[in-house]
């Protein structure tokens, strides 16, 4: 396994710190398990929707959280006292944490599970002062010749 050594970037660039700290995480991080699968789309110009395949969970056994631009996704199931005898088991029960990078300004703006899929809304919302704006530009009355201002 190859190390990639970040700190030049840390010396060369100023206020670059997240994206320094993201580069070095998704290197050192180690490789996903699979479980349990999800998809990502786009649903919207600013608008995105996570579906991850939670089968066999119920709303109680699923906590989402999301903090500093970090969505996390726990699956926690509940121990099962009763005693099967499985000739197949195929189904994971498993408990899981799935976590997603967050750009700014992105939030959550819901949840719902729904046949075996929980699906997340994001929404990108930026603040007033980072949207696009017209501006103005001031064109001067009309002068009338011969009048002078007086001072």
């Amino acid at each position: 396994m190859r190390t990639i050594d970040f700190s030049p970037l840390y010396r060369s660039a100023v206020g670059f710190d997240r994206l320094a700290a993201l580069l070095e995480s998704a290197a050192h991080s180690e490789g996903p398990t699979g479980y349990p699968p999800y998809n990502i789309e786009t649903v919207g110009e600013n608008a995105y929707r996570i579906e991850i395949a939670v089968a066999g969970f119920k709303p109680e056994e699923l906590n989402i959280e999301a903090r500093e631009n970090v969505l996390t996704v726990q699956g926690r199931k509940a121990a099962n006292d009763e005693a099967r005898r499985y000739l197949h088991r195929g189904l994971a029960e498993r408990n899981f944490e799935r976590r997603f990078q967050l750009a700014d300004y992105v939030v959550v703006t819901g949840a719902a599970l729904a046949d075996g899929l929980l699906s997340i809304s994001l929404e990108r919302q930026l603040p007033e002062q980072l949207k696009a704006r017209r501006i103005e530009i001031a064109v001067p009355g009309p002068q009338i010749e011969g009048s002078t201002q007086a001072a």
